[in-house]
């Protein structure tokens, strides 16, 4: 991990925060892949779109394995990383496909709107969205109702956790609650948020810049759609894996939520990745963690949709 950390400090680029959103959107495109494993082979992906409450066509990946014709398959629906203002269903493309390949299960990769075209609370509108089109929809996608999880990386772990929460609410059920190293709280005030504030990927100031680009007012912060740490309470939503980075801002608010959840009587198995940063789980060609913690992903999606 040092020695990927060295590496990106030598190539001298341009801190996301100096840049426009656009600008910040190409960059963290271009280097999604650097550090990834090369992308398997999926029996199908197919390219699709579904509305949002206002009538915005919400893009989406879906992946499926091979698997006998009249069986539905279990879904993942899956928000990506990004603070809400970069990442796209392209920049997680491989980590979908190997949790589609690994569990194995269908995963619908959710392309929600960005900020700052798109602020506070688009992007939690448009995931729950895309949770109840995947069940409104789910025998012509080949779903089985019965066995759907959410889940996501940093952002899209707060996006997940916040479908959980509005599931229980709508009585719409959901086996698992998939959370790698998600953002919790509406502020940067752990000690964690100190220790790594900079040189380890999520900078302090690119917190604060995704943040600011994404919430219309201070009041913000404190609303569970941002921030679920918030949520008045956690009884009966989905069980959770939680996957943490030791040395990242976001791991204190990440424990933080897995005791509200365990408190709640919800059942949670967390794990903290030794040594490694925000953003490893797709690092897979420089870290062995990156392919460990992927695996025990598909490992939690296995135990929740096949017992």
């Amino acid at each position: 991990m040092q020695g990927v950390l060295a590496r990106m400090h030598r190539a001298q680029q341009a801190p996301l925060h100096a840049l426009t959103p656009q600008q910040a959107r190409a960059a963290y495109e271009n280097a999604s892949g650097i550090l990834d494993v090369p992308k398997p082979e999926v029996a199908k992906v197919l390219n699709l779109h579904m509305p949002a409450r206002d009538g915005h066509p919400i893009g989406a990946r879906l992946y499926a394995p091979e698997h006998p014709a009249n069986n539905a398959l279990p879904v993942l629906v899956y928000f990506h990383g990004g603070g809400f203002t970069i990442g796209s269903i392209n920049t997680h493309d491989t980590l979908c496909r190997n949790l589609c390949l690994n569990t194995p299960c269908a995963v619908l990769s959710v392309d929600y709107r960005l900020a700052p075209e798109h602020k506070f609370p688009t992007a939690a509108h448009d995931a729950w969205d895309a949770v109840r089109w995947v069940h409104q929809h789910a025998d012509t996608l080949g779903i089985d109702t019965s066995r759907i999880a959410v889940g996501g990386d940093s952002a899209g772990g707060t996006l997940a956790a916040v479908c959980a929460i509005w599931a229980r609410d709508e009585n719409l059920p959901l086996r698992l609650q998939l959370l790698l190293y998600p953002g919790t709280t509406g502020h940067q005030d752990t000690k964690s948020h100190q220790t790594f504030a900079k040189g380890y990927v999520l900078e302090d100031t690119h917190i604060t810049y995704f943040f600011n680009h994404y919430l219309n007012t201070p009041e913000d912060r404190h609303d569970w759609r941002f921030a679920p740490l918030y949520a008045q309470d956690t009884d009966g939503v989905a069980p959770a894996w939680i996957g943490l980075a030791e040395c990242d801002s976001l791991v204190d608010e990440g424990i933080a939520y897995a005791d509200k959840l365990r408190l709640s009587g919800v059942t949670v198995d967390l794990e903290i990745y030794r040594g490694v940063v925000h953003e490893f789980i797709k690092m897979g060609r420089a870290i062995p963690e990156a392919l460990h913690a992927q695996r025990d992903a598909a490992v939690s999606l296995r135990r929740a949709f096949f017992g």
